[in-house]
């Protein structure tokens, strides 16, 4: 991959890179409520699937610049996964210091960004060599689909056709995208079954070790009732 030099002059040497490379665009995180659940959803789902596996990041809404020393250069992805980086956390993400790009790449489309996700940010995630590049539309009505996927070959991405069941494979992740009635589901086929948000998650071992310490009393329950009648068939 193509790496930068530093080229832009400055009139001082700042004490921290923090004051060339700004944490926040100043921008809000979303448009709507509904925006800004649907990321922190599918960001927490990805969180909870590679918990334990300890070189995959995932983020969003962070500044990821792309060329070393200009500052001006930089995007901020509403969701991105990089395998083989770390789960360190970050306060922006300079591809040149992770060495690579995201892997993964998601926007949520709203009306005020549907054309530069479609255009210039679909153009630069090409240029920037990243795998995948997912849209979603959680009004429904901004988006030719409501949930697309474009994945790169040969420096271009060309648009992911549905699965026959309508879920879009991404070959990066070995998962699929659904659009649900309610959102949108990640489905892991090999697994066969449904990602979960972490607090989806601690719901569900909560409810299994619910169910485990019923089957444990009512297991006991049984063998105190045939200790019971041993003892007094024995008398």
């Amino acid at each position: 991959m193509e790496t930068f030099r530093n080229t832009l002059s400055t009139s001082y040497a700042p004490t921290e890179t923090a004051d060339l490379y700004p944490e926040s665009d100043g921008k809000p995180m979303a448009e709507t409520d509904l925006h800004i659940e649907a990321i922190i959803q599918m960001r927490s789902r990805f969180r909870n699937y590679y918990r334990d596996i300890p070189d995959v990041y995932i983020s969003g809404n962070l500044m990821m610049y792309y060329e070393d020393g200009r500052p001006h250069k930089a995007v901020s992805p509403d969701l991105l996964i990089s395998f083989g980086v770390g789960k360190k956390p970050r306060r922006t993400y300079k591809i040149w210091e992770e060495g690579k790009p995201p892997d993964f790449v998601v926007e949520f489309s709203s009306k005020g960004t549907v054309q530069n996700d479609l255009n210039h940010k679909m153009e630069l995630y090409a240029r920037l060599e990243i795998p995948e590049y997912f849209l979603c539309d959680v009004d429904r009505r901004y988006l030719p689909a409501p949930l697309m996927g474009f994945r790169l070959i040969d420096g271009a991405y060309f648009e992911i056709a549905p699965n026959a069941d309508g879920g879009i494979s991404s070959e990066t992740l070995g998962l699929d995208f659904h659009l649900l009635d309610d959102g949108f589901g990640i489905y892991d086929p090999e697994k066969r079954e449904w990602l979960e948000t972490l607090e989806e998650a601690a719901n569900s071992r909560a409810e299994r070790d619910r169910e485990r310490a019923e089957r444990a009393e009512t297991e006991l329950a049984r063998l105190r009732e045939e200790l019971a009648r041993v003892k007094e068939n024995a008398s």
